[in-house]
């Protein structure tokens, strides 16, 4: 049988020539014993917790309700759109929209618009025409008065075309003249006498003679209307063979002489075509 040697004791190892290991530290191996234990109960709860919560996900992934449900208390929900449609007013934020139907879809009992009434040849024909309009007048008589002497007028006097003062029937018929389109121009005019002559201007000086049928003459008759420089409401009248020459009075005749910007010749050019004298 084994020898027991017991083991000195430890309380007094110079007496019995026992001494101890100190290449390690007292209690090594219970720290290590400790350590292990720790771990392992650290390992142990991790594992318990990953567990139970794998459970819980089964077992609310199973009892969770279903879409349009009522949510579970604790969970944070979204509620779907409101279907309430707002209501009619007249304000423009409140006022529902028609929807519109794509054509072809609209509905049959839609009311269509009434087509217009045609109107028959016999229902015009009843009703009361409108009154037409009254032709122009096809003869104008006119007076030229002067603006800067408006008591003298046109005046033909032994041919030749003054400014006077009117007095009498026969200075009045005298003083009035037909205005009717340019003999050589439409849209200017031409002014005739009541026994058929017309003012024409020949050396420069406006007179009364019959016309010949010449083209001279017609221009020579012709005279275009001109917005006066002088006063707004006065007329001059600018010769249609001779651009830039205009009518005015000078020693109480009238005479054609080339425009000048003098206020003399301005105010002696500008006329006022008012209704016949006569």
């Amino acid at each position: 049988m084994p020898e027991n040697k017991s083991q000195p004791s430890q309380g007094q190892p110079w007496e019995n020539g026992w001494a101890p290991d100190t290449s390690r530290a007292p209690g090594t191996r219970r720290l290590w014993l400790a350590g292990g234990m720790a771990v392992a109960t650290v390992i142990a709860c991790a594992t318990a917790i990953a567990v139970s919560e794998k459970d819980a996900d089964r077992n609310s992934a199973k009892s969770a309700p279903s879409v349009g449900d009522t949510t579970v208390p604790g969970l944070i929900s979204f509620a779907t759109p409101s279907e309430t449609k707002p209501p009619k007013g007249k304000s423009g934020l409140s006022t529902e929209r028609e929807t519109t139907k794509a054509p072809g879809k609209q509905d049959a009992s839609a009311s269509k618009p009434a087509p217009e009434s045609s109107k028959s040849p016999s229902h015009q024909a009843s009703s009361p025409a409108a009154p037409a309009p009254r032709p122009p007048a096809t003869t104008t008589w006119r007076s030229l008065r002067s603006v800067n002497y408006p008591d003298r007028y046109w005046h033909v006097s032994d041919g030749y075309v003054k400014l006077d003062p009117v007095h009498g029937s026969k200075a009045r018929e005298n003083s009035t003249f037909k205005q009717v389109k340019g003999l050589a121009n439409g849209s200017c005019y031409s002014f005739a006498t009541h026994d058929g002559a017309y003012l024409r201007h020949r050396s420069f000086v406006l007179r009364a003679e019959r016309n010949d049928g010449s083209s001279l003459f017609a221009q020579d008759a012709t005279f275009c209307s001109r917005t006066s420089s002088y006063s707004s409401e006065a007329t001059m009248l600018e010769s249609v063979n001779y651009p830039g020459y205009f009518l005015r009075h000078k020693n109480f005749v009238v005479r054609l002489e080339r425009y000048d910007h003098s206020r003399l010749y301005q105010a002696d050019s500008s006329f006022r075509l008012v209704g016949g004298l006569a």
